[in-house]
């Protein structure tokens, strides 16, 4: 099972930017997804995640409104589009998948697989 970010790169602030999130290793409709960050010298944080079954979509207060979470189950990915983007974006970002149903999608313990993170630098 293994999950990898990316698409991560630079944007000037009201720049838009997608994320993506290649699943392998089992079908990702079968799991939620989640986005979170890490700046420097900052603790991880939840960003967004997109739940398993119906597929509810959540987000931070920090980026509701300008960051649209997806998955494409065809292709085993799901997508974060980042728009209207901000200095206080840039971060690693890493998504994680749970098989777990429900609502606690912003907790890290909701997780069990994470991937490699990909930087996103938010700049003029």
């Amino acid at each position: 099972v293994q999950l990898q970010a990316s698409g991560g790169g630079s944007v000037q602030p009201g720049g838009s930017l997608r994320l993506s999130c290649e699943v392998s290793g089992f079908t990702s409709d079968y799991y939620g997804i989640g986005w979170f960050r890490q700046a420097p010298a900052k603790e991880r944080e939840w960003v967004s995640c997109i739940s398993r079954g119906d597929g509810s979509t959540y987000y931070a207060d920090s980026v509701k409104g300008r960051f649209t979470v997806s998955r494409e189950n065809a292709k085993n990915t799901a997508y974060l589009q980042m728009s209207n983007s901000k200095p206080e974006d840039a971060a690693v970002y890493y998504c994680a998948a749970s098989p777990r149903y429900g609502r606690m999608c912003h907790y890290q313990w909701w997780y069990d697989y994470w991937g490699r993170g990909t930087q996103v630098t938010v700049s003029s």
